[in-house]
């Protein structure tokens, strides 16, 4: 053998073989195929936000940005005790308001969003959440993630919600490589059924949270990993990658202190237990 490793006749290894690009309809059917095994593996998937109506669920969007979707829960019990009702909330001494909500971060900002949101309902729409994106775009404090948050799980008008796990996941699986959320949620709402919208939302929100974390995602633990193409990036190792699991999958409570009948985990504990 000659020096680099090829025969002396001077004969190269062949190249190795690109592989053939992903034409736009074996991607869409990858994507739902995704779909359809993530409807199975979390067949309970839900808004992880205690809510009883939709000025609950509206105030409860807001408050988690920046926070998790557990720190809410464990804080609006005593913030919907105090203000149930947008009439209350508007009302509120700021002061005592920024008090109690303080646990879910940028208390003072979230705040005047609260309060202007509240006011607003209560002078423009009569003190009821309205029914239309259009509409609830313009409150305080409110856009498209959190309108169609509110629409879909509240209204039952489908909405796609592009949050940081849906953003990065759906770029993990290559159906956009958008990171504008306006631009995502156009292109993946191309792929799916308008039906699916909302239900797509929680399951990659769902694996997002249990299995393809951020910095390590537990890709020996998935059981989508035949079909992702950034398969390798997390740990491997089926062992390793159990231990990565969280909520549910991994035996630990989840973020709801009031999850559906449904839910197979155990119920957060309420702020400062355990």
């Amino acid at each position: 053998m000659a020096p680099g490793g090829t025969e002396a006749s001077g004969a190269a290894r062949p190249a190795k073989r690109q592989a053939k690009p992903e034409s736009r309809l074996a991607m869409v059917r990858r994507a739902r195929r995704i779909n359809r095994e993530l409807a199975e593996i979390y067949p309970y998937a839900h808004p992880e936000l205690d809510f009883r109506n939709p000025f609950e669920l509206l105030v409860a969007t807001v408050l988690s940005a920046q926070t998790t979707d557990l720190r809410v829960n464990q804080t609006t019990p005593a913030l919907f005790a105090a203000y149930p009702t947008p009439e209350d909330m508007a009302a509120a001494d700021p002061e005592k308001l920024e008090e109690l909500i303080r646990p879910t971060g940028f208390f003072r900002a979230k705040a005047r969003s609260l309060a202007g949101l509240s006011a607003s309902l209560r002078d423009d729409f009569g003190g009821e959440v309205p029914g239309r994106l259009a509409d609830l775009v313009k409150l305080p404090g409110v856009g498209r993630k959190t309108a169609n948050v509110v629409l879909g799980n509240a209204f039952g008008v489908p909405g796609i919600t592009v949050d940081t796990h849906f953003g990065r996941l759906v770029r993990r699986w290559k159906w956009t490589e958008q990171e504008d959320p306006e631009k995502v949620e156009a292109e993946v709402a191309a792929i799916f059924p308008k039906s699916e919208w909302t239900m797509l939302s929680h399951r990659v929100i769902f694996h997002g949270r249990r299995v393809c974390h951020a910095r390590k995602p537990a890709c020996g633990a998935c059981p989508i990993a035949p079909l992702c193409p950034a398969y390798g990036e997390g740990e491997t190792d089926p062992e390793k990658a159990a231990k990565l699991l969280k909520y549910e999958l991994g035996g630990y409570p989840g973020q709801r202190l009031s999850p559906p009948p449904d839910y197979p985990g155990r119920p957060a504990p309420p702020l400062g237990a355990g």
